[in-house]
């Protein structure tokens, strides 16, 4: 793929890549059909790595030189994850570096989910600082840290990740029709459609290799949960048949994703019981009994009941509130004397501020 160099894009991305840093979180999974002429993408310098070059001196000093080969005897290099007590945006004052480039021990770039979070690290502080800032930080960062072919490669690739944030726009931007757009049918099937283009761009961008790691668990998770979408709209299974339909899905992800969901699953299910262990007790004490049952611990079941004695105190002081002012109402008295009655009864039955703001609230139909 042709690509502009990162020295001249930089003048294309003021009011661009603002815009999308955060519009290419869309997930979605097909398979993969990188190109094959994308393949080598990361194994050759862009034009930016070029002009980057013919900015430096032609000749390193003998002290630089040791230094790269004494990076390369001690292990791989890599970035450090601090940018020191005070980095180029004061956003990330205190922060580590989310991610890190790295070079193997034949000193090419590790292509990993962590170049993407390296790359996105620095990118998120731009509106705070330039584009170009935020660029000539990484490249900074590459030709410092890294011995070459690797810091070529990451600049090259760093280069293939602005080209694709600049062409998500696009996607990103389909506009839903808006006589349909409460439809969750359409709703699902534009998601479905634009998320199928952000893959084929990722796909027509990035060598195969960078395109998996950069993405891959995103749109293994992206195909997840479109498909249990789809799967709730269905009207033709039970719910039974849907869960069995959901559980295969979810058995389909990635080891690590399938091990968060399914976590995340157990504990929904969980907390579903206990909310309904809850609302089903006759009393207080009664819910204490059932959440102990289904494995809360002391603690929690002693917070609970606590909780629950307190609403019911509430609900009844409320009821000799409404009691009150009902008969003060029905005393005649004008308007203006009636709301302040009703504020003077307030601060009697409810001491506590916040108290007084929950009664507001019930007695607006919110509480």
């Amino acid at each position: 793929m042709k690509r502009t160099s990162i020295e001249a894009r930089r003048w294309l991305f003021p009011g661009a890549l603002s815009a999308i840093l955060a519009g290419s979180g869309l997930w979605y999974g097909l398979t993969d059909n990188a190109p094959s002429q994308a393949s080598s993408a990361v194994s050759k310098p862009t034009q930016s790595a070029i002009l980057a070059d013919s900015t430096r001196p032609s000749q390193e000093s003998g002290e630089q030189r040791g230094l790269e080969n004494l990076a390369q005897e001690s292990g791989p290099a890599t970035t450090p994850d601090s940018l020191g007590p005070q980095p180029f945006a004061a956003s990330l004052s205190g922060t580590e570096i989310d991610g890190a480039l790295t070079a193997d021990d034949n000193g090419e770039l590790v292509i990993n989910l962590q170049v993407r979070d390296f790359f996105d690290y620095f990118l998120s502080t731009v509106g705070e600082v330039s584009p170009e800032t935020a660029i000539q930080q990484i490249e900074t960062m590459a030709r410092t840290h890294l011995p070459e072919p690797s810091s070529a490669q990451a600049m090259a690739l760093l280069d293939e990740y602005l080209a694709y944030k600049q062409a998500s726009l696009q996607v990103m931007q389909t506009r839903l029709d808006p006589a349909r757009a409460g439809e969750p049918a359409y709703q699902l099937a534009a998601l479905g459609d634009a998320l199928a283009q952000l893959k084929q761009l990722r796909s027509a961008t990035f060598s195969s290799e960078a395109h998996r790691a950069f993405f891959g668990l995103e749109e293994a998770y992206s195909e997840y949960t479109l498909a249990t979408l789809a799967i709730q709209q269905r009207t033709d299974l039970s719910e039974q048949g849907k869960q069995a339909l959901v559980q295969w899905h979810r058995n389909q992800l990635p080891e690590q994703l399938r091990t968060t969901e399914q976590h995340l699953h157990a504990s929904s299910r969980q907390q579903q019981a206990r909310t309904a262990a809850i609302e089903s007790a006759s009393s207080p004490e009664e819910a204490g009994r059932q959440l102990a049952e289904l494995g809360v611990n002391q603690q929690g079941v002693e917070s609970v009941v606590n909780y629950l004695k307190q609403r019911e105190h509430f609900d009844q002081r409320f009821e000799d509130f409404r009691e009150a002012v009902d008969r003060e109402a029905s005393s005649g008295l004008a308007d203006a004397d009636l709301e302040k009655q009703r504020e003077a009864l307030l601060e009697r039955h409810f001491p506590q501020p916040q108290d007084r703001t929950w009664a507001r609230l019930k007695m607006l139909g919110n509480g």
